[in-house]
């Protein structure tokens, strides 16, 4: 079957601008994706997954200067876990700026992860602004393994399917780690 990459990038990117939902392969397992920055999409994300909003998601940049533009204090060590992590790597960031607010965590911390996989890093860049990504999975169920693990409801839910194969063979969550502003790092998940 034949993929057209940049169709899917104009289908997702007119989506995301919209205020709707996507379901997306990511570096780690597919996600449902939204505009970080509308908290309406964002609260669609949570009721679609059935979750608290008091649990926060995780956002995707496309790159180091994105990250910059919604984190106030970057840690040093925050790059440097970002170039040499042999696994795609979410940091939770104190003091993010123009993240929805519903986004963001009781603490005010938000978790980022530089995409690490091409379709993201193109669409997050043409988007111009991070997206969320969280597990395409209803709160509580497993997260699927690959597309075809996906639930009915979720696929249902979301207003566009990115159609690209499934490319991750091994797909597991990220690593996420804590950073604090004053310098306390903290593994959450490994």
């Amino acid at each position: 079957m034949k993929y057209d990459f940049t169709s899917e990038i104009n289908k997702a990117f007119d989506t995301l601008s919209a205020g709707g939902l996507i379901l997306y392969p990511t570096d780690t397992v597919w996600g449902i994706g939204c505009d970080a920055t509308n908290p309406e999409a964002v609260k669609k994300v949570y009721t679609l997954k059935n979750r608290e909003d008091s649990k926060a998601l995780i956002c995707l940049v496309a790159n180091q200067a994105m990250l910059e533009r919604h984190v106030k204090n970057i840690p040093d060590v925050a790059y440097d876990i970002m170039d040499f992590a042999t696994k795609p790597t979410t940091i939770v960031f104190d003091n993010p700026l123009g993240i929805a607010p519903n986004l963001v965590a009781e603490d005010n911390t938000i978790a980022i992860r530089v995409a690490s996989d091409k379709f993201c890093q193109y669409l997050i860049n043409n988007f111009g602004k991070p997206i969320v990504s969280t597990s395409a999975n209803i709160s509580g169920f497993p997260t699927p393994k690959s597309f075809n693990g996906i639930s009915p409801e979720i696929l249902k839910g979301v207003d566009y399917v990115v159609n690209l194969p499934d490319e991750n063979k091994d797909p597991k969550p990220s690593s996420i780690i804590k950073l604090s502003a004053d310098g306390q790092v903290k593994v959450i998940r490994e």
